[in-house]
């Protein structure tokens, strides 16, 4: 071990990433914020990135830069609009001046998203019910598909005018990208339904669009990134086989910097992604009867309870990562020094983390600080009680950092 340490990256040293010079190879994770009650920018919203920013990642992910109005999971996200520009630029300029690199995470949340909150229809790759918005996505049309991929390119230039130094699509979850390619969810029977070559259509799609828009407009300055599933974590759902076939398609496509490997469904097993304790009855409570009541009834079955343990996505990444080229950012567990250095050791490029910098937005410094002793420990307990907290203020409840 001392020696694959001694012969892996420093995590904590200067890296690349497409364009970009990170001055370190830690990644914090989008995480919704909900602090952008009008769908714009707010100075609540600057604070919360800006202390991770200061407490030494080398990027973090403002999450969640929607597409178009449709294409959020609740009506008080960003969507991408030349009127969302002057505070992007606000926020982006402040990160900057903390040292640190800024991504937008951009996408549709297609069967995800909230049509009632939003006031707009939401997609899907079939007609399908979201019991949140209790409302049905309708069917997207090859004219809706089309005008997905150009939306997000739109995005991307956005993302550029605004001061961003990266662009992550999202293409997990069972987020529409993320939906298309589930065989359980993408019923179709034309060109992007059935086989997998048809259902990644609108995943490589949009990544190639967003490509020659950063390309255009960015002249080269903004990396490009992916969030992908590598597996949802529910029968007839993506597997890691398939995830696989689909990552090669997109490293082969030439359109990303990096892929950033993830797993879960927002809609029926979010906690295959976060691991820990299931939050059943606070997130119940985040909710009016009688929704509230069906998930004190149901909940256990919708958040199913995995055990934690630092670097939970790592048996699988290492499939990625033994099949490609591309760098690699992994996501799942990476809670102190020992689990950023294994990654590190098994080839991974970057990490991301989000519970950890939520409960310590300062935690990289006090690594950093500590050196390679690996006696610094994660303030977080894996309670999940922060996964609620999306819906009005988030943050983390033991803590209580940021508040």
């Amino acid at each position: 071990m001392a020696s694959d340490l001694a012969a892996a990256p420093d995590v904590l040293e200067p890296a690349t990433l497409g364009p970009l010079t990170l001055r370190n190879r830690v990644i914090k994770a989008a995480t919704f914020e909900a602090r952008t009650p009008h769908a714009l920018v707010t100075d609540d919203l600057i604070d919360y990135h800006r202390a991770p920013a200061a407490g030494g990642v080398g990027m973090t992910t403002v999450a969640y830069c929607a597409v178009s109005p449709g294409g959020r999971t609740g009506g008080e996200q960003i969507w991408m609009r030349p009127e969302a520009v002057p505070g992007l630029r606000r926020l982006t300029e402040a990160i900057h001046a903390e040292g640190a690199a800024v991504s937008a995470q951009i996408g549709h949340a297609g069967p995800v998203a909230d049509a009632r909150s939003n006031k707009a229809k939401a997609l899907a790759p079939v007609r399908f019910f979201n019991p949140i918005a209790m409302r049905f996505a309708k069917k997207a049309t090859r004219a809706d598909i089309d005008d997905v991929m150009a939306a997000h390119a739109n995005a991307a230039r956005l993302a550029v005018d605004s001061g961003f130094d990266a662009v992550e699509i999202h293409l997990g979850h069972n987020y529409l990208a993320s939906a298309f390619l589930s065989p359980l969810i993408n019923r179709r029977s034309d060109e992007f339904g059935g086989s997998l070559q048809n259902r990644a259509k609108l995943a490589r799609g949009v990544v190639m669009a967003v490509r020659r828009a950063v390309e255009k407009d960015g002249a080269g300055r903004i990396a490009v990134t992916a969030k992908l599933n590598m597996a949802d974590g529910i029968r007839g759902g993506i597997t890691v086989e398939e995830a696989l076939t689909t990552a090669r398609w997109l490293q082969d496509d030439g359109g990303l910097d990096a892929l950033e490997l993830t797993a879960g469904s927002s809609l029926v097993n979010p906690m295959y992604l976060f691991r820990g304790d299931a939050p059943v009855k606070e997130f119940a409570a985040v909710f009016k009867p009688p929704l509230r009541w069906g998930i004190r009834m149901t909940g256990n079955k919708f958040m199913r309870e995995y055990p934690y343990h630092d670097a939970y996505l790592l048996r699988d990444a290492r499939l990625f990562r033994a099949e490609l080229s591309m760098p690699l950012i992994l996501l799942g567990g990476i809670t102190n020094r020992e689990s950023m250095d294994l990654a590190m050791t098994e080839g991974f490029e970057f990490v991301a983390m989000a519970r950890a910098l939520l409960a310590e937005p300062d935690l990289i410094n006090r690594i950093a600080a500590d050196g390679t002793r690996h006696s610094v420990k994660s303030a977080c307990t894996h309670c999940n009680r922060c996964m609620p907290t999306i819906y009005r203020h988030t943050h983390c409840v033991v803590t209580g950092a940021p508040g």
